[in-house]
């Protein structure tokens, strides 16, 4: 009897492709999950086949919808952005909520899941408000402050002539 030896592929480098020859080699990112993929972002020396899609996202802020075009890979920071510029609320001002969770300005629409049609919540914050309003009047003390302190050496310096 005779026995066949079947040739078994030795493990595969993290640079290496899918084809097992080796000849191409690819980029790796780790997502915010922990999952190692191959990276979004092509090289100046690679075409992309396909441009990114652009979704229409619905934006729900109090009894108004707004509807945004923006690309699926883009993040909740830039999308904000948009809001922003329809709302006139500043963006740290802002949450947004996908499927009843809270969303940072970091993560990216596709990872969260948001599709085309997809509905966001946008809230306003009010714990941020009271941070930028407190820094605003911690400013204007300061700059007060300072006004009047440059006023008194100015009178110290004619008298001292």
């Amino acid at each position: 009897m005779m026995r066949i030896r079947a040739k078994t592929p030795g493990p595969m480098t993290m640079n290496e492709s899918s084809t097992g020859n080796g000849s191409e080699k690819m980029d790796w990112e780790l997502r915010p999950e922990g999952m190692l993929v191959q990276k979004r972002c092509l090289g100046s020396n690679q075409v992309s086949s396909a441009p990114t899609p652009t979704i229409r996202v619905r934006a729900k802020y109090g009894a108004l919808i707004h509807e945004i075009h923006i690309s699926s890979q883009a993040a909740f920071g830039e999308l904000k952005k948009f809001l922003a510029l329809e709302t006139k609320l500043h963006t740290q001002d802002q949450k947004l909520l996908f499927k009843d969770k809270e969303r940072d300005s970091n993560a990216y629409l596709d990872m969260a899941g948001v599709k085309g049609k997809s509905n966001i919540v946008l809230i306003k914050d009010p714990t941020s408000q009271e941070r930028r309003y407190i820094e605003m009047r911690k400013n204007e003390k300061m700059e007060r402050a300072s006004k009047s302190i440059a006023k008194i050496n100015l009178e110290v310096d004619k008298l001292a002539a």
